[in-house]
């Protein structure tokens, strides 16, 4: 298995087009600023299996890392995350028991047992609400929403992503634990974005 790779803050912002939501990952300066780009992602609408691939920029030339649901239909199965070289390096889940008022996932690393959930209740229940309106639920509607991932045996906090209101979907990622691999990290937060509506 491939060293992780820690990076303490960093930033999602989602290009929208008509096959496919696109993904750039970029690192948050120490004043707030944007830094360079870590990864690009592209995950193709649709899809028969999930599987997203993280690249080092647009060209899609060179594969950094990866997740893919485990099975096909079974969307509560998970979804592994993969270095460059196949290997495992995390996890994620989502628990679909708990997300019926409140999207809640688990996400697992070396080091890491976390559990995530929607930081206000009341946003989760506008945005289900705001989904089953008939005509209305297809008008896309930027909810400002913040999840919070704490370690599930201390409640010590692990990962926070939080979305920003614009037009273009943008989030802002803190990893306040240092054994979360950068990959693990950027992958739940694409699926955040990508399958929050599954």
């Amino acid at each position: 298995m491939s060293e992780p790779i820690y990076v303490p803050a960093f930033s999602m912002k989602q290009r929208i087009t008509m096959m496919a939501n696109k993904y750039e990952l970029i690192a948050t300066n120490p004043d707030g600023s944007d830094g360079q780009l870590l990864a690009f992602a592209q995950q193709k609408r649709m899809a028969f299996k999930e599987q997203v691939t993280f690249y080092t920029d647009d060209t899609k030339s060179q594969p950094v890392f990866s997740f893919k649901a485990r099975k096909t239909i079974d969307l509560g199965s998970g979804y592994d995350v993969f270095d460059a070289n196949g290997q495992s390096i995390g996890w994620f889940k989502k628990e679909f028991g708990k997300s019926l008022l409140r999207s809640s996932w688990l996400l697992s690393a070396p080091g890491v047992d976390a559990e995530g959930t929607e930081r206000n209740p009341t946003i989760a229940i506008l945005r289900r609400v705001w989904e089953f309106v008939p005509f209305v639920g297809d008008i896309p509607l930027p909810f400002i929403f913040h999840f919070d991932f704490t370690e599930r045996n201390s409640g010590q906090p692990v990962l926070s992503v939080e979305r920003k209101m614009s037009i273009r979907d943008r989030y802002r990622i803190t990893v306040q634990d240092q054994r979360l691999d950068f990959r693990v990290a950027a992958a739940m937060t694409v699926a955040l974005d990508a399958l929050q509506s599954r």
